[in-house]
């Protein structure tokens, strides 16, 4: 019939093993790739060598030095006002704090490894639309992800830390913070506000698959909103009095306006395919 069906054929002959035997397979190969990231940015440094004249980048094992560790270091000179005083409240603290560094950015570089295994596995199982529908979404999903990640870099926690700072001086208390509870505001914040601004790209989806009607996304913009707000209240560490919500929210609610934009042109591109 159609090759939609001779794909499904093909599966149905196909052992329930051999699927269970190539899901390990890919799923060892992309840990192998997260564990390795891992183990590069906790363990190693990168140093510089000098050879016939010319400097070469090369990973030397550091652990007092990684890449995470300078990480963190930079982390504390760009985001935290010199005035708040870090402390290493437990003794693996700085440990720790170095781990979840690795892990998250292990995450970042292990990732076209992961979304390609994946990619491996389900797309047989896809019809053709469904597979030039994916392949799209794969790069605006790593730009919504890095702008959000880099918003919350540059935006939110700046000012969130700044506002930690006024609030606990007009208390008379001493401004100090937790190294690991600081890191840890920064990776969640980080990928939290990522993962939010993925907002248009959803709908752009629901309405690509004939889930959603453009029209719909614009006449329910009230609920949009709403959404955008509930949302920045959940992923928000709430310590600013509705400073950061607010920021957020209204980012959010500008995203979704962009989002019933894109779901116009989705749409637009449904219809034609489907001619």
């Amino acid at each position: 019939m159609t090759e939609r069906t001779n794909e499904i054929g093909k599966t149905a002959e196909r052992p329930l093993l051999d699927h269970l035997n190539e899901l390990i397979a890919r799923a060892r190969r992309a840990l192998i790739s997260l564990v390795v990231a891992f183990v590069i940015f906790f363990f190693f440094e990168v140093k510089e060598v000098s050879f016939l004249g010319f400097n070469f980048p090369i990973l030397y094992p550091d652990l007092f030095n990684s890449i995470a560790s300078d990480f963190i270091r930079l982390f504390i000179h760009t985001e935290l006002p010199p005035q708040i005083q870090l402390l290493n409240l437990n003794p693996f603290d700085t440990l720790f704090s170095a781990a979840y560094v690795a892990f998250f950015l292990s995450m970042f570089i292990a990732l076209p490894v992961i979304v390609h295994e994946i990619w491996g596995f389900v797309s047989p199982g896809l019809y053709e639309n469904e597979k030039k529908m994916a392949k799209l979404v794969i790069l605006p999903a790593f730009i919504l992800f890095a702008a959000g990640s880099s918003f919350s870099y540059f935006i939110i926690i700046p000012v969130m830390m700044k506002f930690v700072l006024i609030y606990t001086t007009s208390l008379g208390v001493e401004p100090t913070l937790s190294l690991r509870a600081f890191i840890s505001t920064v990776m969640s914040l980080m990928l939290t506000v990522g993962v939010a601004f993925e907002y248009p790209l959803v709908m752009s989806i629901l309405t690509l698959g004939g889930i959603v009607k453009a029209s719909s996304w614009r006449k329910n913009w009230r609920y949009g909103v709403l959404g955008a707000f509930i949302i920045a209240w959940f992923i928000s560490p709430g310590t600013t009095g509705g400073v950061i919500e607010t920021t957020i929210g209204v980012t959010l609610s500008t995203l979704y306006f962009v989002g019933v934009i894109a779901a116009y042109f989705a749409e637009r591109r449904r219809k034609s395919n489907a001619i």
